[in-house]
């Protein structure tokens, strides 16, 4: 029999499981350290075999946590998945702040800088763009005429220090829940309106839906024009005599601001001023355990430069939050996190469902077994910095270092929120293969591992699968992240930007019924 070394990783002493790092067959022999076992069935990449036998009912352990429960006697070398593994509530020590340590920062000697757009009110801008912006859906097909109009090659020649106009269009907007439905849209869309990457907009409406213009800008001060602010402009089809005449408006109101906007040149500036958006898709048994790692190397690292990193996905972080707890600077920003927990499990409690219904197809088909596993391996992203802040969904970020905002798991979603809240740039981690993209932020993607960056080059900004290889550790792929961060916040386009992705990915979180 051919005994097999170097296949899986045990990711802590504590744990009962062991990843593969490539597809076994049954009946192979393998002897890892002081881990021997003997494949019992087929297991795919990425997925865990038992290394010593687990009692029915008794925890499955990896990253020294407890991401399930037998269901059934697990012998020693057995494939450990949704066969035999469930999710099953256990008590989480919430011990507030047990591991919240000051974060050195970097000697002024070391300071890391890019090459953004500072704007008047002393942010960065990573990208420069102007934006028509619809408060309706009736009115989203009238912005992307205008954005349009703009799309010709002209357009570069005449702007060269533009990146373009971008239609930020979306499905809501009418038959609103008064209440924290409209405010939560409203706030979404003032923050793309104040978004350090917008240097101008143009708002359309239709004039007869429930979020009306004039609320809008009167409920977020858009209508005053405070100093360092980038302009706007407020339109509606209704008030105008119809499609026509407001696409004629609408391109007359962005002719006015493409001057000013075309005069911003991109400067040095200190990576302090960086808000990252860290985001996971497609995720797979490796997630944890390469790119999500490696992204939270990348976090710290910008926290001790004195910029911010911002995790997300609040179900996907479920079964993982009380890690989070302990990392938060004070009772209050721990309990802060654990309401939005609790607002959760309420929110799938009135509609009939369960957190428990992620992962989905995908993540089971790439190792993924249970929501306690995916959150381990997600909340990774976030680094070991102290928690700082926690945000309500697309509520303006302001606190510098590791911050934590409310969004749903479904990517366009949550990214949306963290750019409405000031990200302007986002690493996005997969093991399946996402390609999102997001104007007007750009959004760089790690695969988790080598297989996937090689098949999907054109989509993959970098590959941390050299982790599983043995090529590279954590922290040198961590660092290479960082380096990709500063070059394209310093104007290298991503993979998703030369594929011309992120006009449609615009997706604010709709809560409650529609009327």
């Amino acid at each position: 029999m051919t005994i097999l070394k170097t296949v899986c990783i045990k990711l802590n002493p504590a744990d009962n499981v062991v990843v593969v790092k490539r597809a076994l067959e049954a009946g192979q022999k393998i002897e890892e350290d002081e881990i021997q076992f003997t494949t019992r069935q087929n297991t795919p990449f990425g997925h865990k075999i038992a290394i010593s036998p687990i009692a029915d009912g008794d925890p499955i352990r990896k990253y020294g946590q407890i991401i399930g429960f037998a269901q059934g006697p697990i012998q020693t070398g057995d494939h450990v998945h949704t066969h035999n593994c469930v999710m099953r509530d256990f008590d989480r020590a919430y011990e507030f702040g047990a591991d919240a340590q000051i974060v050195p920062v970097v000697d002024l000697s070391q300071k890391r800088f890019f090459q953004g757009y500072l704007r008047e009110d002393g942010r960065a801008g990573t990208r420069n763009y102007l934006a028509v912006i619809s408060s309706v859906n009736c009115s989203a097909s009238v912005a992307r005429y205008v954005a349009e109009h703009f799309n010709g090659p002209e357009f570069k020649r005449d702007y060269p220090h533009l990146d373009g106009v971008v239609p930020i269009t979306h499905k809501s907007g009418c038959a609103l829940q008064p209440g924290e439905p409209h405010r939560l849209l409203q706030r979404v869309l003032a923050g793309f309106a104040r978004h350090p990457n917008v240097a101008g907009c143009v708002f359309i409406g239709l004039g007869c839906e429930v979020n009306q213009l004039e609320q809008l800008a009167r409920d977020h001060s858009l209508d005053i024009q405070r100093p360092g602010e980038s302009p706007r402009a407020f339109l509606n089809i209704q008030n105008l005599g119809g499609v026509r005449k407001t696409v004629a408006a609408a391109v007359s109101a962005i002719r006015g601001l493409l001057p000013a906007a075309n005069l911003a040149r991109r400067s040095s500036q200190p990576i302090s001023k960086l808000v990252l958006a860290t985001n996971c898709g497609g995720s797979d048994g490796n997630s944890g355990v390469t790119a999500n790692p490696a992204l939270g190397v990348a976090a710290d690292e910008l926290v001790r430069h004195g910029g911010t990193a911002v995790l997300a996905e609040t179900p996907e972080i479920y079964g993982a939050e009380h890690l989070l707890v302990r990392r938060a600077v004070s009772h209050e920003v721990g309990e802060k996190l654990l309401e939005r927990i609790r607002w959760w499990e309420n929110y799938v409690r009135i509609h009939g469902a369960t957190i428990d219904n992620n992962p989905t197809q995908g993540n089971k088909a790439g190792g993924l077994t249970t929501i306690f596993e995916k959150s381990l391996g997600a909340v990774a992203k976030g680094g070991h910095s102290p928690l700082v802040a926690v945000y309500q969904y697309a509520e303006p970020i302001l606190a510098r270092g590791f911050c934590f905002m409310d969004t749903p798991g479904y990517d366009p979603v949550s990214m949306t929120g963290l750019v409405a809240g000031g990200c302007n740039i986002g690493v996005f981690t997969t093991g399946r293969g996402s390609v999102y993209g997001c104007k007007p932020s750009p959004c760089l993607k790690v695969a988790t591992n080598s297989p996937l960056y090689q098949h999907m080059q054109d989509d993959m900004d970098l590959n941390a699968g050299t982790i599983l290889e043995g090529i590279e550790t954590v922290e040198m792929v961590g660092r290479h992240i960082l380096e990709k961060i500063i070059s394209v916040a310093s104007g290298e386009p991503t993979k998703s930007e030369l594929a011309g992705i992120g006009d449609e990915e615009f997706a604010p979180w709709i809560l409650g019924p529609t009327f």
